[in-house]
Formats: C-alpha cells, sequence, structure tokens
C-alpha cells in the first residue's frame, strides 16, 4: 500500500447480525400473526419508554422530541447492542459526537467530557440500559434474551448495515436541543 496517497480513507462497512443461541436455548412460544402484531406494534413505544426511563435515572435529564426546525444531523457516533433469544436484534443508538459527548459526561456528573473512553464506555452503556429496559418491558423477554457487550462505533465514513432483514423501529429524541435517534433493527 502506497502511504502517501491523498485517495482518502476507505469507507468501513459494519455487517451485524444477532441470532438465537443454539443447544440450550428455549424456543420462542409460536403466536397468531394478529397477536405477534399486536404485540410488534408496542416494540416503538417500549423503545421510548425504556429510553426516557433511562435517560431520567441514569443521565438525569428529560428528553424532549426534535422540533420541525431542528437540521437534519449527521449521526457520527452509534453504540450498538444485540439481543439473542427469544427476540434476535440489535438497538442502537446514533447520535453527532457532541451529543455523545454531552451525554456521557451528564451521566458520569461532569462538566464537560472529551472524546476518549471515558465517553466510549457511557455512551455504550447508555445503550445497554436501554436495550436491558426495553427487553424487560417486553412479556418473556426479560429471562428469554441475552444482551451482547456494548460496541460503540464513531467517525463520519462509516455504514451501517443490520444483517436482520426484519423489522426497523426507530424513535427520535433531543437531547438539550441536539437530536438523536434510538433504533429496534428485528431479526427476520
Amino acid at each position: 500500500m502506497d502511504k502517501t496517497s491523498n485517495a482518502g480513507p476507505a469507507r468501513v462497512q459494519i455487517h451485524l447480525s444477532a441470532r438465537a443461541a443454539g443447544a440450550g436455548s428455549q424456543p420462542a412460544e409460536r403466536l397468531s400473526s394478529g397477536a405477534q402484531s399486536a404485540i410488534h406494534a408496542s416494540y416503538r413505544g417500549e423503545l421510548a419508554n425504556a429510553t426516557r426511563e433511562v435517560f431520567e435515572i441514569m443521565v438525569g435529564t428529560s428528553l424532549g422530541s426534535p422540533t420541525e426546525e431542528s437540521p437534519h444531523f449527521v449521526a457520527d457516533f452509534s453504540a450498538m447492542v444485540g439481543i439473542a433469544g427469544n427476540l434476535c436484534g440489535l438497538v442502537a443508538l446514533h447520535t453527532s459526537s457532541e451529543c455523545a459527548r454531552k451525554i456521557a459526561a451528564k451521566m458520569l456528573g461532569t462538566e464537560e467530557l472529551g472524546g476518549g473512553e471515558d465517553a466510549q464506555d457511557a455512551f455504550g452503556e447508555v445503550c445497554n440500559m436501554i436495550a436491558g429496559s426495553f427487553k424487560g418491558r417486553i412479556a418473556g423477554l426479560a429471562d428469554g434474551c441475552a444482551l451482547s457487550v456494548p460496541t460503540v462505533i464513531f467517525g463520519r465514513d462509516f455504514t451501517l448495515f443490520s444483517l436482520a432483514k426484519g423489522e426497523h423501529h426507530e424513535v427520535m429524541f433531543s437531547f438539550e436541543g441536539r437530536p438523536f435517534s434510538v433504533t429496534l433493527d428485528l431479526h427476520g
């Protein structure tokens, strides 16, 4: 590789997949398609409730809704937690690096926080708590699912492709005037 090239950074593609555990896992109960639709319709609401709860308790702030005037933000800071078991998928938190640092600083009780490991760890932990709160709100998931270790990605030149190929739920919020989103991608 020519180290003097000005071609710029290579684009990174990250493929994440959550699959149910193998031997020893318990199969999910079979529900009618109507019952499944009603349950899945509540996922977005429960994801929003879980996010609000985590921010109120752990970050010490209430979340707002993004305003119509809010410019579209570039999510250059993301945290992800996989869910596997009776439900398989990925919970992710996406925002700007400035907002992620503010969230982490508020959670850790400091005034400002740089972009170092403390910010990454705190932001990943917020995502982990949202995933845990979400699974605790859905019947059969609290003991029927396991969570992965949080993964944090930052930078402007990455593309995230979820291999779930199932349902996608997204909820937008505002944290101190800065937009962020929480997503749930379920395995199809």
